[in-house]
């Protein structure tokens, strides 16, 4: 038998299946119990979310030999002919390629013969503002005053483009977008019905790709099986078959901009560029992650609306502390005028590397957010480089309170070898765990040698953001503790501008242009 796809296999077959709809599924279960059945539904909202199928089992249940609260009960033979597509009292229209006046005069010349093995007639008409003008004046009587056994459900994406005449009337009922908790908590019932294992992390990125939409994130979901065939479906899997950017990469490119890096920002759109990541959803991605970003820097209440995992989270508070609320609202603005109109650019990718642009550099518009954002940036300079914004910002609280709280004990002091040791293979020692955004990233940019005249390892960068950030007490305490813990050894730290290292002649002399920078890379 040839394989059927998971959104037609598990098509819910009773109203108790159909998820996320519980205020249009208890208004049609009370009419049937009570028999207060309309003649004439219709069902709006966005794809996916169960119209078609909230009328199937509707035209079920009104036609059931023993409905069971409302619901049909699925084993009788009635439900059983209009489930298998056996009875020619439950026609299915789709007005998308049945949208003339000919096709309605056939419905209008077909209602009025009674039905041949149920109790009602039902006609589902799918995405009924197809219907061109003139069908839909010729549905208009019947539809006032339809036969009794008739029943007409129609069914749309765009409510807003059905003669206000046909939507008088009918009962009228929204099915909204399905929450992430809900299509996840479906996803996660169908895989144990299959037998699959799977990562909760990855169904919960399936169910946020699905946008609200059950059959789009059950469809998702079998390109996800189909890529990691009898393998357990992880979180990086699905990022990888979804073409999606990771959380970290974001903070990453947002750290970025905040210090002003344009050419790392053009590192990550000809990242994008190379492996094929659709440039209008990342555009909308990461206007999302400005969106949560704003969430968290705005109020401290809001972390459950942010739909991501705890140790995520965690990260992303910490990243949120960088800047302030009006640079957010700048960079929301940007982007969402990017998603608007890179749908129709011939250049994406020049597209959004000029709105990469804008954000590092506020001087290149003129509106209220941008000139705020450039006073800021010169208060700054008058300050000698005190970056505000960088002095609200902490290594994340726990690692902090660990590391003042250590005891004080004797410790072997680092002699020039392990000082010069430390220097070549500084990368690969900070690639630890408890180094985290945004320092881990700050150390991507640092380039560490051994000075002989200060006799201590001394990392240099070019950036006043990343030298604000390493000179900060915390930092320098965290480094030297991943240090101690590798070599065992204690070390002295020097934070300087690499322009001044090479001017006052040191780095020369210790051969610091074979010192590799930093061996950092983003998939640590």
């Amino acid at each position: 038998m040839s394989y059927i796809a998971l959104y037609r296999k598990f098509r819910p077959k009773g109203f108790d299946e159909v998820k996320g709809q519980d205020q249009v599924i208890e208004v049609l279960k009370n009419q049937i119990k009570h028999d207060k059945i309309g003649h004439a539904y219709m069902f709006s909202g966005t794809r996916g979310t169960g119209k078609t199928s909230v009328a199937k089992i509707f035209a079920k249940a009104v036609n059931c030999e023993n409905p069971r609260e409302g619901s049909p009960c699925g084993v009788c033979e009635t439900c059983k002919k209009i489930g298998e597509g056996r009875t020619l009292d439950v026609i299915e229209i789709d007005a998308a390629t049945n949208n003339g006046v000919d096709n309605m005069r056939e419905v209008i010349e077909e209602v009025k013969y009674s039905p041949a093995d149920t109790k009602y007639k039902v006609y589902i008409i799918d995405e009924v503002h197809m219907l061109s003008s003139g069908a839909f004046n010729a549905l208009l009587k019947t539809l006032e005053e339809p036969p009794k056994y008739a029943i007409f459900i129609l069914a749309t994406t765009e409510p807003h483009k059905v003669l206000p005449t046909i939507k008088s009337r009918c009962q009228k009922y929204d099915f909204r977008r399905i929450s992430v908790e809900t299509i996840a908590g479906r996803l996660k019932e169908l895989m144990d019905k299959e037998g699959n294992s799977y990562e909760e992390e990855a169904l919960k990125l399936v169910a946020r790709k699905g946008d609200g939409s059950m059959r789009d994130s059950l469809s998702l979901l079998d390109q996800c099986l189909a890529f990691s065939f009898n393998e357990t479906l992880t979180y990086d899997k699905v990022i990888n078959v979804i073409g999606a950017v990771d959380t970290d990469f974001f903070n990453k490119l947002y750290i970025a901009i905040k210090r002003g890096d344009v050419s790392t920002c053009m590192d990550v759109t000809e990242k994008i560029s190379m492996d094929g990541i659709d440039i209008g959803q990342f555009a909308l991605d990461f206007t999302w992650y400005f969106r949560n970003l704003l969430l968290l820097k705005v109020s401290s209440t809001v972390a459950e609306r942010i739909e991501i995992s705890t140790d995520k989270l965690e990260e992303l508070k910490e990243v949120a502390k960088i800047g302030d609320e009006n640079d957010l609202y700048r960079y929301i603005r940007i982007f969402s005028k990017l998603s608007s109109e890179i749908k129709y650019s011939t250049s994406k990718r020049a597209e959004l590397e000029i709105a990469l642009i804008k954000l590092c550099k506020p001087e290149m518009e003129e509106d209220k957010e941008s000139l705020i954002a450039r006073i800021n940036k010169l208060e700054e300079i008058i300050e000698n480089g005190k970056f505000s914004e960088i002095k609200k910002v902490d290594i994340i609280e726990d690692e902090v309170q660990e590391i003042k709280s250590e005891e004080k004990i004797e410790i072997k002091k680092a002699l020039p070898e392990d000082i010069k040791k430390i220097a070549v293979s500084f990368g690969q020692i900070m690639a630890n765990r408890k180094i985290k955004n945004p320092l881990k990233t700050v150390l991507f940019n640092t380039i560490p040698y051994y000075s002989e005249k200060d006799k201590m390892l001394v990392l240099t960068v070019n950036e006043e953001f990343d030298k604000k950030w390493l000179d900060r007490e915390e930092s320098i305490d965290l480094i030297k503790k991943v240090i101690f813990e590798e070599l065992e050894v204690s070390v002295d730290i020097k934070i300087k501008f690499e322009n001044d290292a090479r001017h006052s002649g040191d780095l020369s002399m210790t051969g610091f242009d074979k010192v590799a920078p930093g061996l950092l890379t983003y998939e640590d």
